[in-house]
Order: C-alpha cells, then structure tokens, then sequence
C-alpha cells in the first residue's frame, strides 16, 4: 500500500470509529464518503487487492436479496468484503473495502445508476444483473436512460469478466449479446405465467425495431418469454432455468435449478416468483465464482430473508408480517405472494416519498391494490403521503368505514398490532425508508437486532 493510500484509509477509519464513539449511526458509510471525496480513486486500489476479485450485483429489485443469497452461499468459501447494510452507493461501496481488511472477495450491491462508476473502478469478475423496472423517474429517469449507462459499462468490461443477465428482460438480455463470457438465466415453468401482460409492464416493445412483443409466458412484469413477430427478436437461450416450480403460498418455493453443472432441487424458504429469480441470479453468479451446485443447494436451502423484504418479526404475542414495496412490479408481486398465501385481516401500507423512495408517488396507480382490497378488513394508511395512498384505495371503492389515515409511523404500527387479534398477523407493507423507520421502532423495542449487526 503506499504512503498516501495508507494515510488517507487510516484517516477514514478513524473518523467511522469516532462517529460510532459518539453514538452517530454514520459510522458504518462516513469512512468511505470521506474516503469518496478526499481520493476516489483509492477505491480501485483497495478493490484490486482482493485476491479473489470483486462480484458486483445490480438490479431495480432484488439486488439486496440477491447479493445476501450469494452470501450464504459462497460465506464458507470466501471472507467476503459485503456491504450487507444496504449501503449501495460509491460511497458504501468505499467503506465496506476500506473496512475488509483481510477479505479475499467483494461482494457489492450497487444502485442502477451508481453501477457504471462502480464498475468502472472495481474492474469485477462477475456483474450480475437482475432487472430493469420503473422506479425512482424522478431521479433515473426512463428505463432506457439506465439501460443506456448500462450498456456503455458492459462494453468496457475486460474480457475475462462474466456477465451474468436475466434472459427473460428484454434491455438485460441484450447487453450480454455477442459476449462469450456471459451466463444467461430465466423462468421456464408456462404454468406460473399470469394470464396476460399486467397493465404497468414496462419492456413491452421490441429493443430492436419497435414493434410489440408476443409473450409465451409473462412471469413478472414484463419478466418472461418473449418474441417479436415483425423482426423476430426474441429471449435467448437459457444457460440456467427455473423449471417445475412449486410455490408454497407464504412457506418456500421449491424448483429444479438446471445448470450446465447439472440439474438439483432447491427448496428456497421465501414465497413468491420474484425470490425464485432473485435465487437464479444468485445462482448463476456463485456459479460464475466457482461454487458446486451443493454449496448453490445448501445455501438457499438456509436462506432467511433480507430485512425488510420478506420479515416476520414477533411483537408480544402477535406477529408483524413486513413486505417491502417501492414500485409498480415489487409492489404487485408482494401482492400476489400475499395472494398466494393469506391476505392478513388488517394491513398497515406506508408511503413516504424521500429521496430514497423517489419524490413521484405516481406509481401507486399503476400498483393492483384490489385484490388486497377485496379481502382486507380493514387498512391503515401510513407515511408522508399517506393521503394519496387514501385517495387511491378510496377511488378504489374500499369503505372509508374500514380506512384509517395515521401519518405517524409508530402511530399507524400500533394501531394496526391493536386491531390483531392476539395470535393474529399484522401485514406491514411499507416503501423503503418507511421500511427503515419501522424496522427502527421494532429495534427500539427490542423486537430484532440492527440489520448491520445480524449475522449473514
């Protein structure tokens, strides 16, 4: 290490342990924002001495989820340098180097727009790339703009670096095109196709000449398998497939995994179509990393999920079912994994609208609330919108005589738990800080742990 790095990191380590001295939750990301501001650069050279190189995953959903699978999955073979606190940015990506100081891999969950930086810095030897979904317009624009950034970054890769790409999206899928070192994943199970593309699709028209896409099967969102009839382009073949799935309502989904390694079973304890696609990327990328299809089976046969995504948290004697919506295609698919298993009798949803979650809460008329709607006895609508959420559900034709519009976070979780019946479930669907602010007041009442404390 030479003499300036050396300064710069030790001076960046002693400003988290001071800040964590002090009781100042910064401590686990302002080592690497100063860091990221005093010498972007050091970030390559503390990538580059990882001996095992650096895996980066990126995605508009599942990326979390994603990256925490590939933790449990490849933990016994690597001492991973991960930024499992959610930290996504160049300057999360900056501390979780600085702070691993003997790891030998890189796991790095990156946000869609700060991916191209990311990469461009670590030089990974695996980008795992999960999705493309509307989300956040106000901050990234439309989808073609990212997959536009997107698509420059993969163009600079080295050679030797694996792509790894979600087949059944259009604006994924493409950008693996003409490369050999890439791996191809997708759902290829028709019977689970919803019966036609939802409404708030995003990728329904062809990449190529325009025209609009033929789907055999459309899984989630515009995620499926796909054609288009006037030029013929169509969804790759599959390296990697989901195939003879079993979703057990609110339990597990289990699935043959068919790889060019072989074929297994995996039964997966998370619900839902869109954890089996966030399985095969994470698959797919340990795959790419050198782990055998057991320690691929082990690993997400002992999964547990992501905070916030899919938590089931015990408060006294009820229990808080947590469901993290932030976009038309996670909020439906949340939905349907609801569906599929039991819509809670009382749901408390939270809409905030920070720079996290996007200051356009438009998207909540795009999001199928009524089949929640239909079966929910009664809502209570939280968050700095909480009114638009109101509007929406009333427009809707829900009973006023069933709303409740409390802002207050704490508020709208205690009122919701109060109209449980003891031994009941509560469902808490909340988009992303509303998610951190009520998992906060669960951790204040000692109901769980801090996320960055949890073991992985």
């Amino acid at each position: 290490m030479g003499v300036r790095l050396a300064t710069e990191t030790s001076a960046a380590r002693l400003v988290g342990r001071l800040s964590r001295a002090v009781g100042r939750g910064g401590g686990t990301t302002l080592p690497g924002k100063l860091l990221w501001k005093v010498d972007p650069g050091a970030i390559d050279a503390l990538a580059a001495r990882l001996p095992a190189g650096v895996a980066v995953v990126s995605a508009t959903n599942g990326k979390t989820t994603t990256s925490a699978m590939l933790a449990r999955i490849l933990g016994p073979r690597y001492r991973l340098a991960w930024n499992n606190s959610g930290a996504n940015l160049a300057s999360g990506v900056a501390s979780t180097l600085l702070s691993a100081t003997d790891a030998d891999l890189g796991l790095l969950e990156v946000d869609e727009f700060a991916l191209p930086e990311v990469m461009r810095r670590v030089r990974p030897r695996v980008v795992s790339l999960g999705n493309l979904f509307r989300d956040q317009l106000d901050r990234y624009g439309e989808l073609e703009h990212i997959a536009d950034r997107w698509r420059v970054a993969v163009a600079a890769l080295p050679h030797a670096s694996m792509l790894v790409v979600n087949a059944d999206d259009p604006l994924v899928a493409e950008l693996a095109e003409g490369r050999p070192q890439a791996l191809r994943f997708g759902v290829d199970d028709p019977r689970l196709a919803r019966p036609t593309l939802q409404h708030a699709a995003d990728s329904k028209y062809c990449i190529r000449c325009g025209g609009p896409y033929v789907y055999v099967a459309a899984y989630v969102g515009h995620l499926g398998d796909y054609r288009c009839p006037a030029c013929g382009h169509a969804r790759p073949e599959l390296d990697l497939a989901a195939r003879s799935i079993d979703l057990q309502a609110l339990d597990a989904s289990v699935f043959d995994l068919v790889t060019p390694a072989g074929t297994v079973r995996v039964r997966l304890p998370l619900p839902g179509l869109y954890n089996v696609y966030n399985a095969l990327a994470a698959a797919a990328t340990a795959l790419a990393l050198d782990a055998s299809l057991d320690e691929i089976v082990t690993g997400l046969g002992t999964f547990t999920a992501a905070f916030g995504r899919f938590e089931r948290i015990d408060a006294g004697d009820r229990r808080i079912l947590m469901l993290l919506i932030k976009n038309p295609a996670g909020a439906n698919e949340a939905i349907r994994t609801l569906e599929e298993g039991r819509v809670p009798a009382t749901l408390v949803i939270a809409l905030n609208d920070r720079i996290a979650d996007g200051r356009d809460v438009s998207w909540i008329w795009d999001v199928d609330f009524e089949p929640l709607l239909e079966q929910a006895e009664r809502i209570v609508v939280s968050g700095e919108r909480a009114a638009e959420l109101a509007l929406r559900f009333t427009y809707a034709g829900y009973p006023a005589s069933q709303l409740e519009v409390i802002p207050d976070l704490r508020e709208a979780l205690d009122r919701g738990l109060a109209l449980v019946p003891t031994g009941g479930e509560l469902g808490v669907l909340p988009t992303y800080t509303a998610m951190l602010e009520l998992r906060q007041i669960a951790v204040g009442r000692g109901l769980v742990r801090p996320f960055w404390e949890e073991a992985p």
